[in-house]
């Protein structure tokens, strides 16, 4: 049994640390902003809220104009693709927003760019790392001392935040108590739970989701554009719509492999030891057909299938998490 917690701990900055801190939060931040920005828009007027193609698109830019590790950079680009993600469900149900912009003072720190330990924590930055003491009530018993002087208790992630002159950590940790027996653990390993579907392409227990905007955007125009083709008639046309489809079979395949690694980075990211999908056994001959799809469904059904572009780039998609050395399918 294991249950987290957030620890909010005060640090006690060594001489020359401020400035440091201060200039990776400020990088850190223009890393999310810029992110955000490219995310708003896209390169093709719709939301990206994609971290691996925002990643492909910014990453080399923003290693090049910051100072930061590469770690950090991926941090910020991926938290400005989780602000657009709320944003766009936003925008969907008819509410009010605007473009994310970051200008709280924090910074995302994971075991990668941070070493915690139960009394100090050396955080990486612009210039090297810096050590800071943790400053914590004297009575064991008082969070967040209670919390960080617990040796089962594991640092996950943290916050690093600024505000009215002192440096703060916002730590999750979480405390895992070893009363079952490795059978019984065995029974209760922790999975990431995937539900496919129609206005999004994946939805995970985690609460992350790929959205089938621009999925269906594609499919519907080329759809049209090899109905526009059928209707000529001539042997030219009847190349092109060959060509129509083997771009449409790249684009898709490579949607499900974008779709397939981000699944797998969302699972060893909350350290799930399986991923687990929905049963779609049968699922096309016991929905009823909807119009507009290719293949039918039940609204009311929480086991839906994505309109599949093609089988063969489907098999990307399982080929993809099936063969990943993370080894969590």
């Amino acid at each position: 049994m294991g249950y987290r917690r957030t620890a909010v701990i005060k640090l006690d900055t060594p001489d020359g640390a401020d400035p440091l801190l201060r200039e990776t939060v400020e990088q850190f931040k223009h890393c999310a902003n810029t992110a955000s920005e490219w995310c708003w828009h896209g390169d093709d007027g719709y939301h990206v809220i994609s971290k691996a193609k925002a990643e492909r698109a910014l990453y080399d830019r923003l290693r090049d104009e910051t100072d930061l590790t590469a770690n950090f950079v991926q941090k910020g680009i991926r938290r400005a693709v989780e602000a657009v993600k709320s944003g766009v469900e936003r925008l969907k149900r008819g509410e009010n927003t605007s473009k994310p912009y970051f200008s709280a003072d924090s910074a995302v720190y994971d075991k990668r760019s941070a070493t915690f330990h139960h009394d100090h924590v050396s955080l990486s930055t612009v210039d090297g790392r810096v050590e800071c003491e943790y400053i914590l009530p004297d009575d064991s018993k008082t969070p967040p001392t209670k919390y960080v002087s617990d040796e089962d208790s594991e640092f996950r992630m943290a916050h690093l935040q600024y505000r009215d002159g002192d440096w703060y950590l916002h730590a999750s940790m979480r405390k895992v108590e070893d009363d079952e027996t490795s059978e019984s653990a065995s029974k209760h390993r922790t999975v990431l739970g995937v539900d496919l579907g129609i206005n999004n392409i994946a939805v995970t227990s985690t609460g992350q989701f790929w959205s089938a905007d621009e999925f269906n955007h594609w499919r519907r125009k080329y759809e049209n554009r090899r109905g526009s083709l059928q209707q000529c008639g001539s042997r030219h046309a009847h190349e092109n719509i060959e060509c129509v489809g083997r771009k449409e079979y790249g684009r898709f395949e490579i949607d499900m492999h974008t779709v397939a690694n981000e699944l797998i980075e969302e699972a060893v990211e909350n350290e799930c030891s399986h991923i687990v999908f929905e049963g779609l056994t049968h699922i096309r001959r016991t929905s009823p057909r909807r119009r507009g799809t290719t293949s039918g469904r039940s609204d009311a059904s929480t086991s839906t299938s994505i309109t599949r572009p093609r089988n063969t780039a489907w098999k990307s998609f399982r080929l993809t998490l099936a063969t990943h050395p993370s080894g969590v399918i």
